[in-house]
C-alpha cells in the first residue's frame, strides 16, 4: 500500500498518480495494490478520484485513448482520508483506515509512505506514525519516501536525519532525487563499467576536463517566495547535480548491490576538494541573475521582477563552480558545473573532454582544440554521442570532427521509465541504488556549505547580471582555463548582452 501524505498537492497529480497509472498498465503492480491519499483538505475517495484520474489535466491525453472500464478499475485503486486541520494531530483514524485497506486488499502490512510535504513536517509525520505502530516491521515491511529539499544546509541536514531515525531504521528511509531516476544516469554506471573502452581511459591520463550543464528555459515562475530563499546552488547543485558527479568521480563497486554502490559514491563525494578559504571560493565560483529581455518578440521579466521575489534580491538565479577531486584518479582534473534558469533551451548533460595526443601529427591542418568527446545528455533526447576526428576526403590530411551517436529513442521495442516510475517501483521492491543515504546528504552538504556561507556573508562576492534567453553572465567563461570555454548545447536565439554587476 502506497501512503502519499500531501497529497491534495501538485506533486501528486502531476507527477505520482501518472507514474502509479503507467506502472499499472505497464502490469508492474501487484492486483492487490493500493494507494491512500493523506493531507488537510476537505474531500472524500470519489473527489479524490476525479481530482487526480477522471478530470485529471496530466492523464486527460493518456485516458482518452483507454477503455473507460480500465480507467475505472485504476481510479477505484485510489483512496483519500482527511487528516483534519493539521498533521500533527491524533493519527488513530488514519491509522484504522489504513489497517481496514490492508485487510480489505490482503497487502500484507507492507507500507510505503510517500511525504510530499514540507521537509518540516517529515519528523512530525514520522513521529506519528511511530506512535499508532505503523513504522513496526514485524507484520510486513514499511518504508518512507521524503522529498528534496533535504535539509538547508548541514546542520538541519544532521538534524532532520536525527529526526528521521528516531523513528525509523536507515534502511527504511528512502530519500528521493528524480534525477537519479533518468535513465541516462543510470547508464552512466553501465557505460564505465561495462565497456572496455571507456573505463581503462576514464582518469586523469586520458582525461582533461570534465563540464556538466543543467539548463532551464523557464524562471522561477510561482516559486518565487522559495526560491528566493533558496538559490540556484542550493536548489539544483547540491542534490542533483553532485548525485551525477558521484556517479562520474566513483571507483569501481565490489558488484551491483545497491549498498556497494552507495558506499563508493559516498566515498566519491568525499573525495571532492572542499574550498576552505574565501579567496579559493572566490576564484572558483560565480553566481548569476538573469534581468529582464526580448526573446522572440516577447518581453521577458527579470528575476526581481518575480512574483515573491524581493525587488533588491542577488539570489542567484545561475551558478557556475570549478573543482578538483583528490584521489589518484581525478588527481588535476578540473570539473566545471553550471546551472542556470531563463537560459536558451533546456537541457542536461555531461561532456567528458579527453586529452589530445601528446604528439599532436595533424596540429598544422587546424584541429586544434578539436578534442575527442563524450556527451552524455541526461535530457531531453537522452543519449549519447562521440565526437572524434576523421579525415575530410580529397588531397591532404585536413581533419573534421564527427559523431556516433545513439538516442534511447531509437530503441522501438524499449519503453522508457519516467523518474518517478522507475524509483517508486524500486522503492516497492526494495531496491535502493537509486536512493541517497543519510552519509550521502551529509557529504554533499560539507562540500556546499562553505560556498554558500562565503556567498552570502563577503561583500566581494558578486552576482552577475545575463539577459533572460542567454547562456548566463559572459565571464562565466573565465572559469574554465585554455579558452576551451562551455560547450553550448543546442544554441537557440539568443540576446546580446554583456554583463553588471547587480548590487
Amino acid at each position: 500500500m502506497l501512503i502519499i501524505f500531501g497529497a491534495s498537492g501538485d506533486l501528486t497529480a502531476r507527477k505520482l498518480i501518472p507514474a502509479i497509472y503507467n506502472l499499472y498498465k505497464g502490469s508492474h503492480l501487484p492486483e492487490n495494490f493500493v494507494v491512500l491519499g493523506v493531507s488537510r483538505s476537505n474531500m472524500d475517495s470519489e473527489e479524490f478520484r476525479s481530482k487526480v484520474v477522471l478530470e485529471s489535466e496530466f492523464l486527460k491525453d493518456k485516458i482518452a485513448k483507454e477503455d473507460p472500464e480500465f480507467i475505472q478499475k485504476f481510479a477505484d485503486k485510489l483512496f483519500y482520508e482527511d487528516l483534519g486541520t493539521a498533521y500533527d494531530t491524533s493519527y488513530e483514524k488514519l491509522a484504522k483506515r489504513i489497517n481496514e485497506l490492508d485487510k480489505d486488499y490482503k497487502t500484507g502490512g507492507n507500507l510505503i509512505f510517500y511525504l510530499s510535504t514540507p521537509p518540516s513536517l517529515y519528523e512530525t509525520i514520522a513521529k506519528n506514525l511511530h506512535d499508532q505502530g505503523l513504522t513496526q516491521e514485524n507484520g510486513g515491511w514499511k518504508r518512507i519516501i521524503v522529498e528534496k529539499p533535504f535539509g538547508y544546509d548541514l546542520k538541519s541536514a544532521k538534524e532532520l536525519n536525527q529526526g528521521l531515525h528516531t523513528y525509523f531504521h536507515e534502511e527504511q528511509v528512502y530519500r528521493i532525487d528524480h534525477y537519479l531516476g533518468k535513465e541516462t544516469v543510470q547508464n552512466l554506471l553501465v557505460t564505465r563499467f561495462s565497456n572496455s573502452i571507456f573505463e581503462p581511459l576514464w582518469n586523469r591520463r586520458y582525461i582533461h576536463h570534465i563540464e556538466i550543464t543543467n539548463a532551464e528555459t523557464v524562471g522561477v515562475e510561482q516559486r518565487g517566495g522559495y526560491y528566493d530563499k533558496s538559490g540556484a546552488f542550493r536548489d539544483m547543485f547540491q542534490s542533483h547535480l553532485l548525485q551525477i558527479v558521484s556517479l562520474i568521480v566513483m571507483e569501481p563497486p565490489i558488484s551491483a548491490d545497491p549498498e556497494e554502490i552507495r558506499d563508493e559514491k559516498v566515498k566519491a563525494l568525499k573525495s571532492i576538494r572542499i574550498m576552505k578559504d574565501e579567496e579559493t571560493i572566490i576564484k572558483n565560483t560565480l553566481r548569476g541573475q538573469y534581468v529582464s529581455s526580448t526573446i522572440n518578440g516577447k518581453k521577458v521579466k527579470g528575476y526581481r521582477e518575480e512574483t515573491g521575489v524581493n525587488p533588491e534580491s542577488t539570489t542567484e538565479t545561475f551558478a557556475a563552480i570549478k573543482f578538483f577531486v583528490d584521489n589518484w584518479r581525478w588527481k588535476d582534473v578540473p570539473f566545471y558545473v553550471r546551472t542556470g534558469k531563463a537560459m536558451p533551451t533546456k537541457v542536461t548533460e555531461i561532456v567528458i573532454h579527453f586529452k589530445t595526443p601528446h604528439h599532436e601529427v595533424f596540429k598544422s591542418q587546424d584541429v586544434y582544440r578539436k578534442d575527442n568527446k563524450l556527451i552524455i545528455r541526461i535530457q531531453p533526447d537522452e543519449g549519447i554521442l562521440l565526437k572524434f576526428g576523421v579525415k575530410v576526403p580529397g588531397l591532404g590530411f585536413h581533419v573534421e570532427q564527427a559523431n556516433m551517436d545513439f538516442y534511447y529513442s531509437d530503441l522501438d521495442s524499449a519503453q522508457v521509465m519516467d523518474a518517478y516510475e522507475r524509483l517508486l517501483l524500486d522503492a516497492m521492491q526494495g531496491d535502493t541504488t537509486l536512493y541517497a543515504r543519510a552519509d550521502e546528504v551529509e557529504a554533499a552538504w560539507r562540500f556546499v556549505d562553505p560556498i554558500l556561507n562565503c556567498w552570502e556573508n563577503h561583500p566581494a562576492v558578486n552576482t552577475y547580471g545575463y539577459a533572460a534567453g542567454t547562456w548566463g553572465p559572459r565571464n562565466s567563461d573565465d572559469l574554465i582555463e585554455d579558452s576551451f570555454g562551455w560547450r553550448n548545447p543546442g544554441d537557440l536565439l539568443t540576446d546580446e548582452s554583456g554583463f553588471c554587476v547587480l548590487c
